[in-house]
């Protein structure tokens, strides 16, 4: 992905609960599989950002389901 990419994100939490978030991609951000196997996803909460006041990055994985990118 590219820097600044702005992007809509649907994944399930370990919680079983669907969440859907506005994130963008920085030079903080990596796609990954885990030791156990997993795809993880960290990306920065644009959502998640606004609320709080400063940067709030969060990874998604496809431990329950597939995350899906828009």
């Amino acid at each position: 992905m590219e820097n600044n990419k702005t992007f809509t994100i649907t994944f399930t939490k370990q919680n079983g609960e669907s969440t859907t978030r506005r994130g963008k991609w920085t030079e903080k951000c990596q796609e990954f599989v885990a030791k156990a196997g997993h795809k993880c996803l960290t990306f920065l909460d644009l959502d998640a950002t606004e609320e709080k006041g400063k940067e709030q990055y969060r990874m998604a994985t496809d431990k329950i389901t597939p995350w899906s990118i828009k």
